[in-house]
């Protein structure tokens, strides 16, 4: 496999602590993503410092608000060179962010079902069908928004597959190797079951964040999918 999948997430609470990380990784892995709390913490000044230094980013941040807000706020990040970002999969919402987006390079991903939910969580939210039902509907929803990719369970990948299509981006969290932690995430698989399903990218976190070794932790992930062939 030439292709790296791998997108490590820095969930960690400083610049400083994430700048640790990815040089302790070193080339072993060259994307990474950048979510609420380290934005929270270090903003777009640390993520233009990734990408300074010739790393990919990934900005999950989940827009959702009126469209007029996620359209100026993603022309603002299409400026930066960021090369994925979240949005909610609400038709407006994902409407505007195509416009906000232009005709730069910047990859809009819909987020269907948070990796930590399950049908529990759902009927809290007062939605009567299942998870994979949900996520059905909204990767529809978002193919016809024109947006490039999905972010999904692994648990959904090859459904998603199937409908999104072969050019579609298919970014998995809930990723985790045999014996890992699954954490607080309830619907997951192992790295070979993601690629084999139709992942495209696999979003690692603690498993390889928290390490002894990360740059051995991300090889070993490459080393368990690199004979996978996909569905």
């Amino acid at each position: 496999m030439t292709h790296n999948p791998i997108i490590v997430a820095l969930d960690v609470e400083s610049a400083e602590e994430a700048r640790t990380l990815v040089e302790r990784i070193g080339p072993a892995a060259g994307f990474y993503k950048v979510g609420m709390e380290l934005y929270a913490a270090a903003g777009m000044d640390f993520v233009r410092e990734l990408l300074a230094s010739g790393k990919d980013v990934f900005l999950d941040l989940k827009f959702y608000d009126i469209g007029e807000t996620v359209k100026r706020a993603v022309a603002q990040v299409a400026r930066t060179g960021v090369r994925f970002l979240t949005v909610h999969s609400s038709g407006a919402v994902m409407r505007a962010a195509v416009e906000g987006r232009g005709s730069s390079p910047l990859k809009l991903l819909a987020v269907t079902v948070l990796t930590s939910f399950d049908q529990q969580d759902l009927s809290d939210l007062g939605y009567s069908c299942s998870p994979a039902e949900l996520v059905e509907l909204r990767v529809r929803k978002a193919m016809e928004a024109g947006i490039d990719g999905i972010v999904a369970s692994p648990v959904e990948a090859r459904s998603i597959r199937s409908l999104a299509g072969p050019r579609a981006i298919l970014v998995t969290p809930g990723v985790r190797s045999p014996g890992a932690s699954k954490g607080d995430q309830k619907r997951v698989a192992t790295p070979e079951e993601a690629i084999r399903d139709g992942a495209d990218y696999l979003v690692i976190g603690r498993q390889i964040t928290r390490a002894a070794d990360p740059a051995a932790a991300v090889r070993q992930v490459l080393e368990e999918v690199q004979t996978v062939s996909r569905v």
